[in-house]
């Protein structure tokens, strides 16, 4: 059985998204970061840098925090949503590697200046809106050839990215020029897991 420890956010929804796509038995627990439970003695024990996603799994006593390192561990673990096949299993860890190392982080850096700043900084805004731009211009050409990030099938690199558009869309950060993208997202979201996956723990309100 696994123990997976998350809240509603872009990073904990791809969690139960893969979870619910692979039908991996699995305990939810519900860790409040708006009540600091990220911060408490017995989750910083699982994740020393108190972020969520954290899957703990009894059968192999193998602890992950990090939503990449969690997404590749359950696609190894079931064989599914990443290819044995060489070249489509790296076009699947590449565009994983791209959302964790750009379009995750860049977007969270638009959230935090545009909406939960204080200080309302216009050059970090626009510096962030402009990247965000970037990486959107990348998946969008992507997708204007391929169906999925890693080619013809549905992927764990698709579940990464899709945390964080699904995100966009609640706090109205409209993507919708980017067509291919766009087509894409509405593929993604018609899936039944990622119908479910985005309502566990609870449904998000904000980023």
């Amino acid at each position: 059985m696994i123990d997976l420890y998350t809240d509603s956010s872009p990073n904990g929804f791809k969690a139960t998204i893969a979870l619910e796509e692979l039908a991996l038995p699995y305990r939810l627990h519900h860790v409040r970061i708006e009540a600091k439970e990220h911060k408490q003695p017995d989750f910083l024990a699982l994740n020393p840098h108190g972020r969520i996603p954290v899957i703990k799994d009894d059968e192999t006593g193998i602890v992950l925090f990090e939503s990449a390192a969690i997404l590749l561990y359950l696609a190894e673990k079931t064989g599914e949503l990443l290819s044995k096949e060489p070249v489509q299993r790296w076009e699947t860890i590449k565009w994983l590697q791209f959302h964790s190392s750009s379009v995750g982080p860049i977007m969270g850096q638009r959230v935090h200046f545009e909406l939960f700043s204080q200080d309302k900084i216009p050059t970090a805004i626009e510096r962030y809106r402009r990247l965000v731009d970037g990486v959107f211009t990348v998946l969008d050409t992507r997708l204007a050839d391929h169906p999925y990030l890693a080619g013809q099938d549905y992927s764990i690199a698709d579940i990464a990215h899709f945390g964080w558009t699904h995100i966009a869309r609640i706090i109205d950060f409209d993507f919708s020029q980017y067509r291919h993208m766009s087509d894409w997202h509405e593929r993604v979201a018609q899936r039944p897991a990622v119908r479910k996956g985005i309502t566990l723990p609870e449904p998000a309100t904000g980023a």
